[in-house]
């Protein structure tokens, strides 16, 4: 058994990574919106935090009722009970991934996770 996962994400709407990729601490999407679409529910969650990367295109996202604009480059975290709907702009498709995490859950990270071999 090797130490790790790969996948090759193709353009469909969406893709999650958690069972392409064996994920144990986390739930990847990438999510493709045609222009003028939109998720078609409204979402929270128990216990996860979403962080929300715009790859291209334009957008907007509806978080306990504020409407937030995005586009390429827009790094967004929502707490778990927010509710939230993402949709695409008129005349733009929206691509973005989604990391879901369970809130509080980090103990360390970079150097402080480290193992210098």
């Amino acid at each position: 058994m090797t130490n790790y996962s790969k996948t090759t994400v193709t353009n469909e709407a969406r893709t999650e990574l958690h069972s392409a990729l064996s994920l144990t601490g986390a739930e990847i999407s990438v999510n493709n919106l045609p222009a003028g679409s939109g998720v078609p529910f409204v979402h929270s969650h128990k216990n996860n935090e979403e962080i929300y990367a715009v790859i291209s295109g334009k957008g907007t996202a509806v978080i306990d009722g504020e409407k937030v604009e995005l586009s390429a480059g827009d790094w967004l975290r929502i707490s778990p009970s927010a509710k939230r709907q993402f949709s695409a702009a008129e005349n733009s498709p929206l691509s973005y991934i989604c990391i879901q995490v369970k809130e509080n859950s980090l103990e360390a990270f970079t150097q402080e996770d480290a193992v210098i071999e």
